[in-house]
């Protein structure tokens, strides 16, 4: 047993190192803000690891569009290593994004639609839960209400909509207006918490950061924002315009409706803030505690190993911590957005 543990132990540290690829400064150091921005950030290929000086890596495609020359499809190998396509380079002082020169003297920002590392993520995320969805509901076309209940994987879909439904969806929303949201709130749960999941595995198809990626949960925040406000009935409309203060509250100058309409953005603005701050927070940590490995071997045997041992140690930690956080966010994500559509389908006050 203790053989056993100190395998999976051994597994989870190898397969958290390996696809690491360490930044330097000049002096050969290790540069930990950078290694940590990189794999945080996005990218134009998918990076597996180093073997040696040999980075192994998927290219993607990358597909741009220039009011100088129109449209260019192309493979990420061609900007690989600082080389240049066709005007097209990758520029590391501009987040790594893709600029292109203009008669060799300026450079602009083309149309980037390239299918990028979190694209591809998303993508698998994607496959999964259709894969997932589509093998319950077979389940449940081939089987009667008066059979046994699921089990195995059909059994844990049961359990985890279950307790979406029953636990959050429903007592947020109300018995009467419930149904209809029950679709994009499941979506919802079930993209985020198998997205942070995916990230948490080191080595492909998991890796890239998505929900660390502000755009994608402002793209989330943006989805619960609209499905609120068009759902709002006209009670809701009326406690923002006219809600039920005193007059010198709302006229001649209307500062609780003022108040009540900021509202409508700053609820968005919370969901977005929330998930992408501490999924960022969660990776950041764990790559950090990864490059005090590295640093630490530079400071000779004795306090390489004892450094490595506990930085091993907090980042295994971490690394469980990480699967509650995913599960948490998930959660919490899903029922703020329920409760904020229980919050516009209010019920007539008489």
């Amino acid at each position: 047993m203790k053989i056993l543990r100190f395998l999976s132990i051994l597994l989870l540290t190898t397969l958290t190192l390996m696809p690491l690829q360490a930044s330097e400064t000049s002096n050969g150091k290790l540069n930990v803000k950078e290694t940590v921005l990189e794999h945080l950030g996005d990218g134009y290929d998918w990076h597996i690891t180093t073997w040696g000086h040999t980075h192994i890596s998927i290219p993607l495609p990358v597909i741009l569009y220039s009011e100088a020359t129109g449209f260019h499809v192309f493979s990420s190998l061609r900007l690989s290593h600082g080389q240049s396509y066709k005007g097209f380079f990758i520029d590391p002082t501009q987040k790594n994004k893709i600029y292109e020169r203009v008669n060799g003297k300026s450079t602009i920002r083309p149309w980037d639609f390239s299918i990028t590392k979190n694209v591809v993520q998303i993508f698998i995320v994607i496959s999964i839960l259709l894969i997932g969805f589509l093998l319950t509901a077979r389940w449940y076309q081939k089987h009667e209400k008066v059979d046994d209940a699921p089990k195995g994987f059909v059994g844990f879909m049961e359990m985890a909509i279950l307790m979406v439904v029953d636990d959050i969806i429903r007592p947020s929303i109300g018995e009467k207006h419930y149904r209809p949201f029950v679709p994009y709130l499941l979506t919802v749960f079930f993209f985020i918490i198998t997205t942070n999941l995916l990230g948490l595995i080191p080595i492909f198809p998991g890796g890239a950061n998505v929900t660390g990626n502000i755009t994608i949960t402002m793209f989330l925040a943006i989805c619960t924002f609209l499905v609120v406000n068009f759902s709002g009935n006209k009670e809701y409309w009326k406690e923002i315009f006219w809600p039920e203060v005193p007059a010198w509250l709302k006229v001649p100058i209307p500062l609780m409706p003022a108040i009540e309409l900021f509202g409508i953005f700053t609820k968005p603005l919370a969901l977005m803030i929330r998930l992408f701050a501490n999924m960022v927070g969660g990776h950041s940590v764990i790559l950090s505690l990864t490059c005090v490995i590295f640093i630490a071997a530079q400071m000779g045997p004795m306090i390489g190993t004892s450094m490595s041992v506990l930085s091993i140690t907090l980042m295994i930690f971490m690394n469980f911590l990480e699967l509650l956080v995913a599960f948490i966010q998930a959660y919490v994500f899903t029922m703020l957005s329920a409760v904020f559509i229980g919050l516009a389908l209010p019920e007539h006050h008489s």
